[in-house]
């Protein structure tokens, strides 16, 4: 793996697990009730998932021209 890549794999999982952090504050602040924050945990992994496989299929697409 090279440098530049795996600074890019550190940056997507700190801003995974510091947005994920968030989710648990606010709802150890009772801003959320603990079902909204299982929610908004999977839509959060839903979103890093979807983008994810967006950004696959475009880099394989770029590849076949």
């Amino acid at each position: 793996m090279s440098k530049r890549r795996g600074f890019v794999a550190l940056s997507v999982a700190a801003s995974f697990f510091g947005l994920l952090a968030l989710i648990g504050w606010l709802a150890a602040r009772q801003a959320v009730t603990p079902q909204m924050a299982v929610l908004m945990g999977v839509a959060l992994f839903g979103l890093y998932m979807g983008f994810g496989i967006l950004i696959a299929a475009y880099r394989f697409v770029s590849k076949l021209d």
